[in-house]
């Protein structure tokens, strides 16, 4: 696992608890995060949305400086899958 993927699981992990559903973050290049209503883990595992970014991206959704909703309308963040679910993580995220 990526230290990349390590830093955003512990960034994640208590922000993502009770999250309602199953995403993927798979960060391009380093791996890919699983969040459920247990937190955030690594993993590739089957998802209701998939969201996928650069490294650069996700950290910015993660500091802040990058808006979720911002990154998807400009290309820079992918999603395949539940809309739904991804607006919830979105908000979670920001």
């Amino acid at each position: 696992m990526s230290k990349v993927v390590e830093g955003a699981v512990a960034a994640l992990n208590e922000k993502a608890k009770g999250f309602d559903g199953v995403a993927k973050f798979v960060i391009e290049g380093e791996g890919a995060i699983m969040i459920d209503e247990n937190g955030a883990r690594a993993g590739d595992d089957d998802a209701d949305v998939t969201l996928t970014a650069s490294r650069e991206t996700f950290e910015g959704i993660l500091s802040g400086d990058v808006n979720p909703t911002t990154a998807f309308m400009t290309g820079k963040l992918s999603v395949d899958g539940s809309m739904a679910a991804a607006m919830k993580l979105g908000a979670i995220l920001s």
